[in-house]
């Protein structure tokens, strides 16, 4: 399968299936087998609730701010380092592995939290091959910002740079 528009051939496809197969496995699991639910008798539905609140914000935001500065009308004129993209590397995978922690750690599934592991391993892989594109697409802007620039965890986030002071040279 040929690449599209930078994105790994089966990057769409493999997304709708984690989602789909972690939806299915998280509800049955959490309302039905319980299987692996046991931890809830131990924390709080208050707790979880609140961490689910805040884990699920976090990726709202990183949805929102990554959509906007990449949307289907948009032609990329260049490397994207604002918004989201100036604390990770892949704003919008991650986004989607916190909307699947919010809703294991709801309901404390850990069945749910193995299945969030697999998906983890199959974005990563999907990460990998997009910024191997990125690098030859950008070279060293793109090494700049990877160097700067958590890939799923935020560090400092990158501070957007004025342009730099031009030398003197004395001739």
């Amino acid at each position: 399968m040929k690449e599209k528009n930078g994105e790994h051939p089966f990057g769409d496809a493999g997304q709708l299936i984690f989602a789909g197969l972690f939806l299915a496995v998280w509800a049955a699991d959490s309302f039905f087998l319980r299987g692996s639910t046991f931890l809830s008798d131990f924390i709080p539905l208050s707790f979880r609730l609140a961490v689910m609140a805040l884990v699920l914000a976090m990726g709202i935001y990183l949805s929102w701010s990554g959509h906007t500065v990449i949307s289907r009308g948009q032609k990329a004129e260049g490397l994207k380092v604002t918004g989201a993209f100036r604390c990770v590397r892949h704003p919008l995978y991650l986004a989607s592995m916190l909307f699947y922690l919010g809703l294991a750690i709801s309901t404390a599934s850990l069945f749910s939290l193995a299945l969030l592991a697999a998906a983890f391993l199959f974005y990563n892989l999907i990460a990998d091959y997009e910024e191997q594109l990125l690098e030859e697409k950008f070279g060293n802007e793109y090494l700049n910002y990877k160097n700067t620039t958590g890939r799923w965890i935020p560090g400092v986030c990158a501070k957007e740079q004025p342009n730099p002071p031009k030398l003197k040279t004395n001739s």
